[in-house]
């Protein structure tokens, strides 16, 4: 990331906007900036608009401090009234007293002093570690925070979730096995779902009691999704489903999962589509986990022969699937965009401070140069997933916004790489043994995904380009011709 130059050799930063928010990081600076800096930080085009709300929103403020501090100190003015319709322009008002934000802040730092500890593999025991981490949740009245009481949740507002993101970002994550059954399916079935789907599946689903899957790619339909030939034919009262998908993450230890197949093949390919509920335990359903390189089974191919499913487990319109499953892959980027396919992650410049300070390593001005730039990063994200998230708690589908934070994760996996194996050392080799050596290095091994899961990084230049930038959208050769006549996929000659 680039920034301007000025003067300042350590400078300390403090960050207040106008409703008395402060948060002051001090001894990492990277060195020569402006005394004030209130535009835009010089970084990419593509993630200028993020940046543009950051200087609107948050004011810079930069004073120079010798000699340097070699810690790190995070505040929040928690007694100024929380606002936050700065944040998007569809979100809405909502505010919390001081004393309603302090007490909510106590009690979830109280029940993760109580639960959270322990740093899960990625793995059927991580899987075991979050299901009872969740429904710990359940039992306090913390699990699904946002969404309606009368469908599992706890009836709050994103306030109340942005305070509990806070304070369970200090904490390794447990719950990053839930993340496809929460960051996605969850919210799709709470936008699309009847009445009948919301009461019989979303209690169980927030308490993790279930476990859910998504059903998307193909063996000839990966980036073009919309090519895919899973068919859903509709016979009496139930839809038979026939076809296969591939790597479907956790598949083998879902109780349902969210599919989109093809009920209409005279339509173009983006109109033939619909989405299902689907129960994986169901006669005709075959499941067979795909073996990874680190040793782990997270992926699967899934085969569907005569799988019959109830006729009300359409969810959403007939053949509005392509527009559903576009609202499901911007969850998608935006569960993995605010977090990371890649265990370590939560505040992950302040864990990699933590570990230079321990190794003496602080004081190399180019290691601080790079924690610094990786701080911005984090910083860009994270403002990225506040506008999103707001507009989905308003009660909109999640834009282009959700592409710009899953590329900028993206972007913070292969910078980080190199500076934790410089950090870190010979640990990054450590796979089994004491000490968090394993952890390093299952995140190093396993970012490298973060450029294809999600949507690769080409896919999401594309939309931000489209959705974004305004650019000329690329040609389609195949606009409006009936899926039956093209050439696609597995059909292709």
């Amino acid at each position: 990331m680039g920034m301007a130059a000025g003067r300042g050799d350590c400078p300390d930063w403090d960050f207040s906007d106008s409703h008395g928010h402060l948060v002051r990081r001090s001894g990492i600076a990277p060195k020569k900036l402006p005394p004030t800096y209130d535009t835009a930080l010089g970084t990419a085009p593509l993630f200028g608009w993020a940046i543009a709300d950051m200087a609107k929103n948050w004011r810079i403020h930069i004073s120079t401090v010798h000699p340097p501090l070699s810690g790190v100190s995070i505040r929040h003015a928690h007694d100024a009234r929380w606002q936050t319709k700065n944040m998007s322009s569809t979100s809405t008002d909502d505010v919390l007293a001081p004393e309603q934000a302090e007490a909510f802040r106590l009690q979830v730092r109280e029940f993760l002093e109580q639960n959270a500890s322990g740093i899960g593999r990625r793995s059927e025991t991580s899987l075991m570690i979050g299901k009872k981490y969740q429904a710990a949740l359940t039992e306090a009245g913390l699990a699904g925070l946002v969404y309606p009481k009368e469908y599992g949740g706890a009836g709050l507002t994103r306030i109340h979730d942005r305070i509990y993101r806070e304070e369970y970002g200090k904490y390794p994550d447990m719950t990053f096995e839930l993340t496809i059954s929460h960051g996605m399916c969850l919210p799709v079935l709470n936008q699309f779902g009847t009445e009948e789907h919301k009461r019989e599946f979303m209690p169980d689903l927030i308490a993790a009691r279930t476990m859910w899957c998504q059903m998307f790619s193909e063996p000839g339909a990966g980036s073009d999704v919309a090519s895919l030939q899973t068919r859903a034919e509709l016979d009496g009262d139930e839809w038979v489903l026939n076809g296969q998908k591939v790597w479907t993450t956790l598949a083998h230890v879902s109780d349902y999962g969210v599919l989109i197949a093809r009920t209409n093949p005279d339509a173009p390919k983006h109109a033939g589509i619909s989405m299902f509920i689907v129960d994986m335990k169901a006669p005709g359903m075959e499941i067979r986990p795909i073996h990874q390189i680190d040793g782990g089974s997270h992926f699967n191919e899934v085969f569907f022969t005569d799988v019959r499913i109830p006729k009300s487990w359409l969810l959403g319109e007939l053949n509005n699937g392509w527009n559903q499953a576009t609202a499901m892959l911007m969850y998608e980027r935006v569960a993995i965009g605010t977090g990371s396919s890649s265990g370590v992650t939560h505040n992950l410049a302040d864990r990699l401070i933590d570990v230079a300070k321990n190794n003496g390593k602080l004081s190399d001005p180019l290691i601080r140069q790079d924690l610094m730039k990786l701080y911005c990063e984090e910083t860009v994200k994270s403002l990225v997933s506040m506008r999103t998230r707001a507009e989905m708690k308003a009660g909109k589908v999640p834009g282009p916004g959700g592409s710009l934070g899953k590329l900028h994760g993206a972007i913070i996996a292969r910078f980080s790489r190199p500076l934790i194996n410089r950090l870190v050392g010979a640990d990054c080799d450590a796979w089994e043994g004491e000490g968090r050596g394993e952890n390093w290095a299952r995140y190093i091994l396993s970012s490298f995904q973060s450029n294809i899961a999600g949507g690769t990084d080409e896919i999401q230049r594309n939309i931000i380009g489209d959705r974004v930038l305004g650019l000329p959208r690329e040609p389609m050769m195949d606009k409006n011709m009936p899926f039956k006549d093209l050439k696609v996929g597995t059909q292709r000659q």
